[in-house]
This record gives structure tokens, C-alpha cells and sequence, in this order.
């Protein structure tokens, strides 16, 4: 094996533990939206996105028309804009299609652990190291995510596992309230969530998203 692509799955290999759990949150919130294996594999594949594949699941278990459902993933997946602008002179080098594919895998810790060590080690091959811990993510949560789907159709319907999608997004956003303007986006986009939950079209958890996103920004400006 290339000795830059073991270096990002080596790199990566520590936080595939946290990854796992995720996953089989995943297939289990797929289960109890309804969707078959197929389905729930299937939308994992093509969105392969955590946070917002979450939320696509719930707005999906609600019945919430697909319009919701696509519009509250693209704005929880707005920050990929801004990881893409800032690794996108790393693979300036590359074709089209090869920059769509490292584009597909796309995830917060691969950005953090390739921009990391692209400025640590100038020398390292750009797609290969990228490539090995961004594909090792992309493995993982799929194989989870069946997994999830095997459990979570095993499991008693009267246990209620539906608790489990708010208990991660819980445990993603306490750990990355770390300043002001995070702080700030969470407590509003938290706050205004709840209050909009009796909206029609569950359109609750869509303007809290976007409350949100705009917080963290005027809070980011006035700090500025």
C-alpha cells in the first residue's frame, strides 16, 4: 500500500471509533422513519452526510414534504461550501473528475486531518493522503449504517429508538460550542427550533437552522 495513503488511514483510524456509533444511529433512525435496507443504504450512500442525513430521517418519519426535507439538508450542509473553497487549491492540479470524486467523500474530519497535514508536510501526495482518510470514513459509516438497519429491525417497535437521533445531535453540538459565535448559533437555532416546532410542514427544524446560521454570523461580526 502507498505510504501517503496508509498515512491517512492511519491518521483517521482514531476517530472512526466515534464514527461507529453514528452510523448505527443512522440505520436506526432509517428503520424508524420506515425506509427498507435498500432504501436506507441507498440514502446513505447518495447523501452520505451525518448531521443532515439525521435530519432528513426525522423530517422523513414525520412526513414532511420532500421539499423540507432537501432544503433542511442543503442548509445544514452550507459549511461544506467553505471546507470545498479552502481545499480546493490542494487539488488544483487534478481533472474534473477526479476533484468531483474526493468532492463526493467530503466530511468535517477529513477536511481537518488533510488541511492539517498538507501544511505540515508539503511533499505528501494531495489525493492519496485525502483519499485514505476520507474513504476510510466513507466505509465505515456505510458498513454502520447497515448494521444499524439490521439492529433496528430486530428491535422491539414499543423500545422507541427514536430517542436516539436527538441524543447525538446533542452530543455533536455540545462539543463544538467552543466560542461566542458557535455558542450563540446553537442557543438560537435551538431556541427558535422549539418554539417553531408547531409549524406546518415541519418547517420547525428548518428555521432554526437557518435562525441559527444567521446568529453565528452577526455574533462572528460583532466580535470582528
Amino acid at each position: 500500500m502507498n505510504e501517503d495513503l496508509r498515512a491517512g488511514i492511519r491518521d483517521v483510524s482514531p476517530l472512526l471509533l466515534g464514527i461507529v456509533p453514528f452510523a448505527l444511529v443512522a440505520g436506526i433512525a432509517a428503520v424508524e422513519a420506515g425506509l427498507t435496507l435498500t432504501q436506507a443504504v441507498g440514502l446513505s450512500v447518495i447523501v452520505f452526510a451525518g448531521a443532515s442525513q439525521l435530519a432528513a430521517l426525522d423530517l422523513l418519519g414525520s412526513n414532511a414534504p420532500l421539499a423540507v426535507v432537501i432544503g433542511t439538508a442543503v442548509v445544514i450542509n452550507l459549511r461544506m461550501v467553505m471546507y470545498s473553497a479552502s481545499i480546493a487549491p490542494h487539488f488544483a492540479r487534478y481533472g474534473r473528475r477526479v476533484r468531483a470524486a474526493l468532492a463526493y467523500v467530503l466530511t468535517d474530519q477529513a477536511y481537518a486531518l488533510s488541511v492539517a497535514e498538507f501544511a505540515e508536510h508539503d511533499d505528501r501526495s494531495r489525493w492519496k493522503y485525502y483519499l485514505g482518510a476520507a474513504g476510510s470514513l466513507w466505509l465505515v459509516w456505510q458498513v454502520g449504517t447497515v448494521v444499524g438497519v439490521v439492529l433496528g429491525a430486530g428491535v422491539p417497535e414499543e423500545w422507541g429508538l427514536t430517542f436516539a437521533v436527538p441524543l447525538v445531535f446533542l452530543a455533536l453540538l455540545v462539543p463544538a460550542m467552543k466560542d461566542r459565535p458557535t455558542t450563540v448559533a446553537g442557543a438560537a437555532g435551538g431556541a427558535v427550533a422549539v418554539v417553531a416546532a408547531g409549524l406546518p410542514l415541519n418547517l420547525g427544524l428548518l428555521a432554526g437552522a437557518l435562525s441559527g446560521i444567521v446568529a453565528g454570523l452577526v455574533a462572528e461580526e460583532v466580535i470582528a
